[in-house]
């Protein structure tokens, strides 16, 4: 295992990735380039994912047998994190979620075809969520049924990222009255029709892809044994990674707003220097280095059976709030300026909003973490709390 320091366990790996993630982040997405990508169709830099690619951040989390980095879902997190913190689009997140369920429920076939393609940089994506907007994912209405050597897909997947771009998709199922998981190539993708949906956060692609008549050989089947298990662990691993963006979303908020406070004057006077608008945004940096310190423990916990489960859920419930209550302060401060689309604290309280709604938000964690805790297994294996995962 590799040494870990701090109170919050940041490893020497981390710590690097963090340094360098910083620095190609600001580089590479000054906020006017966040702006100008608003309106593009495909809303991220196809270059700056290629150079992801080239750097090795598609495959941190990849086995170095299949041509990755060798590590953990920790060290994504701060890549994740900068990433968030300039609000830099793209589909690395789908992609890295991508290639843990093909570790944890792919067959031997699938993992050696498909994860050196994923860790040289190729997109990818998911699709477990429907328009039931259930957070219990293995709650699927999408349908698989067998015919011969194939299986005849039905139903419908909303928020499914960066579909168009993806080479590869895999998508949850219902299949025989269990849950199982089906591999899409870009040629299935296209003929699933993906239709670009409306979100709150325009930085973001998200699209419904309609399955139904679509047909996919049997080898597209993920192994049924581990497929529960699997999205178990990358229903956690999208939490994870969903709190570290919005914890970089938070600092440059905050960062934000003490710039404003400390150049804008108002009766003669610094409007920082009021206390009305001094305190709050205090409490919006505590807020936010509080729900970071959660981030990099869950990060560290992560795996560890209930241990960890219950740290990424306290993680995930602590950051979509604590981004909210920055954003609200910062538009406020920032007077009738603040309410305009101009102002940056707009693209933050949205990036807060998509938080929130992926992989559950800060009710459905606190509900699931009350259930481990009154079931009296706070800290044992297993305790899931009456909920599949």
């Amino acid at each position: 295992m590799r040494e870990r320091h701090g109170p919050i366990g940041c490893s020497h790996e981390q710590a690097d990735l963090l340094e360098s993630a910083t620095r190609f982040c600001e580089d590479k997405s000054p906020i006017a380039k966040v702006r100008g990508l608003l309106e593009d169709e495909i809303g991220y830099d196809l270059d700056v994912f290629a150079e992801m690619g080239d750097l090795g951040w598609l495959g941190v989390a990849i086995p170095e047998a299949y041509g990755g980095a060798g590590l953990d879902l920790a060290e994504v997190v701060p890549l994740a994190e900068q990433m968030g913190r300039r609000l830099m689009s793209g589909p690395f997140v789908p992609t890295t979620l991508a290639g843990q369920l093909l570790l944890g429920a792919g067959t031997k076939a699938q993992k050696q075809s498909l994860l050196p393609a994923l860790a040289g940089g190729e997109p990818a994506t998911v699709a477990l969520a429907e328009p039931a907007g259930n957070f219990d994912l293995a709650q699927i209405s999408c349908r698989a049924e067998r015919h011969g050597e194939s299986l005849r897909l039905s139903g419908t997947k909303c928020l499914v990222l960066d579909a168009p771009v993806a080479n590869w998709l895999i998508a949850s199922v219902s299949l025989e009255g269990s849950v199982a998981l089906v591999l899409l190539d870009a040629d299935q993708i296209r003929q699933a029709g993906p239709v670009r949906e409306k979100v709150i956060d325009e930085t973001r692609r998200s699209f419904r892809l309609c399955l139904d008549g679509l047909e996919v050989p049997g080898s597209a089947l993920l192994d049924p044994v581990a497929t529960l298990d699997a999205l178990r662990e990358v229903e956690l691993a999208g939490g994870l990674l969903s709190a570290a963006d919005m914890c970089g979303a938070g600092a440059s908020c905050v960062a934000y707003t003490v710039s404003y406070l400390t150049t804008r004057k108002q009766f003669g006077r610094l409007i920082g220097s009021y206390q009305g608008l001094k305190h709050p945004t205090v409490e919006a940096h505590v807020r936010m280095e509080q729900a970071r310190s959660h981030v990099y423990a869950a990060a560290h916990t992560f795996g560890k059976g209930a241990q960890g489960e219950i740290a990424v859920r306290m993680a995930k419930a602590q950051t979509g709030p604590a981004l909210a209550f920055a954003a609200d302060r910062s538009i406020q401060f920032h007077g009738g300026f603040g309410f305009t689309y101009e102002c940056d604290a707009q693209l933050y309280r949205r990036r807060a909003l998509w938080g929130e709604s992926q992989y559950g938000d800060a009710v459905h964690q606190r509900r699931l973490l009350a259930d481990l805790m009154l079931s009296g297994n706070l800290f044992a294996e297993g305790a899931r709390g009456g909920h599949f995962l």
